[in-house]
């Protein structure tokens, strides 16, 4: 047996996890590839009784709703493995993570750079920066080329406006972008790191705060990864309120998306019709949790907070009204000849461009690509209500707005069905100790796309490795080669267009 087949959420133990070398698990991982599966996950782990380092890689059959994991060690005081990149695009994040956080290196790696800036986990740092520099964001080493009427223009890593820092640097002829390089890191907080050691009571306040405006899909994963191990099963209540929190979530995050497109192509009506709409979603969160962003509503073995009777029938009374009031807006915004003038065929991206990439969410629902992961590894109340997966063609700035105003729509029919019809059980379960040197794969569809949570344990039942993938590390290089040919003041636009986190990806 060359790796372990099961379903998202599913415990393993870690003795099951046959340890391959090298070159038989890049053999197998390239079967995988050519059988049509994805990358949902690569990375380090040391051994603590052996102290060898080991490299575990997660993928995804969709089709079968099944997930794959293969391991290999890395042996050696000069750790290094044949890259899968060169063959397997979706592995290129994965590598530049492993090569600096673990010294470990990708032989062959077309473009093996840092990617956070961060020290190394343990053993060598391949990307120490040089003498003089005052960080190792600083030594980010950029593509340069020169030419005649070629030119660099750089943008951050500090933003006008509350936002995020991100350094983009454009090499443009004239004003068209030849390339983009996006360099991160300014976020980086040792999340995982941190979680080491857990649960204990800092572990969910960690994940709720790994990217701010998706409180809920980290905590939710977070929550679901300790209950596996903990062999914990949640009330059909408890889980319907989770899912109605994930999806409250999404409908607060697209309206406020839509109103910022309005907004960057200058239809300031529509940014703000929008952006008040995105106001009543968040303060139906506020009522459901106590805070706009649903902190403190997610814990494990439950939730903290109920929904009676007459604040149900109050949730769909509004919800109603929001769904009148959104199906105007949007019919205003995408019936405007100027709007859709600047959202059609700006910042285009393919399906094959998307797939080569592994890209996630709306972003490659847009192009084409059927990944969902409430269809595909259904979680919660969504193994007994199925929401379509919403999708474009065109793969650009309309695509992914488009996308974004279906599945709105769609989960406002969500919310509204299980606000009336709502299960009994328990809010919160207790939840046990965690199974020692196991672990567990969870899977959930934030608003941006899927996040995965990894989870494994030592002997003593306590987090050895918690490895956490959110979507925008997927895809910040989508946003990369989609400005490729645009004009750079079209930047904006498809930059909110992705809306990638920061955070998110820093950790």
């Amino acid at each position: 047996m060359k790796r372990i087949a099961h379903r998202g959420g599913q415990r393993f133990a870690l003795a099951q996890l046959p340890v391959l070398d090298a070159g038989g698990a890049r053999a197998s991982l390239l079967a995988e590839r050519d059988a049509g599966r994805r990358l949902v996950a690569m990375f380090g782990l040391r051994d603590p009784a052996s102290g060898a380092l080991r490299c575990i890689v997660v993928t995804a059959n969709d089709g079968a709703g099944l997930l794959h994991l293969t391991s290999f060690d890395v042996p050696g005081a000069e750790p290094s493995f044949a890259s899968l990149t060169p063959d397997w695009l979706e592995a290129h994040m994965f590598e530049r993570e492993l090569a600096e956080q673990y010294g470990i290196r990708p032989l062959g790696h077309p473009w093996l750079k840092p990617v956070r800036g961060e020290p190394p986990l343990d053993g060598r740092d391949l990307f120490a920066p040089p003498e003089g520099a005052r960080s190792r964001l600083d030594a980010y080493p950029f593509l340069r080329a020169s030419g005649e009427e070629l030119h660099e223009v750089g943008v951050g890593p500090v933003h006008a406006g509350v936002i995020e820092p991100g350094h983009f640097r454009f090499l443009c002829h004239g004003e068209q972008v030849e390339h983009l390089e996006i360099s991160l890191g300014y976020q980086h907080r040792g999340v995982e790191r941190r979680l080491v050691g857990g649960p204990d009571k800092r572990s969910l306040v960690l994940a709720e705060s790994i990217a701010g405006d998706c409180v809920v899909g980290h905590a939710l994963s977070y929550c679901r990864a300790v209950e596996r191990l903990a062999d914990t099963r949640v009330s059909a209540r408890a889980l319907a309120l989770r899912s109605i929190a994930l999806e409250l979530e999404r409908c607060s995050n697209h309206v406020g998306d839509l109103g910022a497109l309005a907004n960057d192509v200058g239809y300031l009506p529509g940014a703000a019709w929008f952006g008040r709409l995105r106001g009543e979603f968040l303060n139906l969160l506020m009522e459901l949790s106590g805070n706009r962003y649903g902190r403190g509503l997610l814990r494990p073995g439950g939730v903290g907070f109920d929904v009676g009777p007459s604040l149900s029938a109050d949730f769909v009374a509004r919800l109603r009204g929001a769904e009148r009031d959104f199906a105007a807006f949007c019919a205003l915004l995408f019936e405007k000849p100027s709007v859709m003038a600047r959202f059609e065929g700006t910042g285009a991206l393919d399906r094959a461009q998307a797939e080569q990439l592994g890209l996630v969410g709306p972003v490659a629902r847009a192009t084409g690509c059927q990944r969902d992961v409430r269809r595909d590894f259904p979680f919660g109340a969504y193994r007994f209500a199925h929401i379509p997966v919403a999708t474009a063609e065109s793969g650009d700035v309309e695509g992914r707005a488009l996308v974004r105003r279906v599945e709105v729509e769609r989960s406002l029919e969500f919310l509204i069905e299980w606000l009336q019809n709502l299960p009994q059980g328990a809010l919160q379960v207790p939840v046990g100790p965690l199974a020692p040197e196991s672990g567990c794969v969870v899977l959930t569809e934030g608003w941006r796309g899927e996040i995965a949570h990894v989870a494994i344990t030592d002997c003593e039942g306590r987090f050895a490795r918690y490895k956490v993938v959110d979507p925008s590390f997927h895809n910040w290089m989508g946003l990369a080669l989609a400005l490729r040919g645009e004009e750079i003041s079209d930047f904006p636009l498809c930059n909110k267009s992705f809306n990638l986190s920061y955070a998110g990806h820093d950790l």
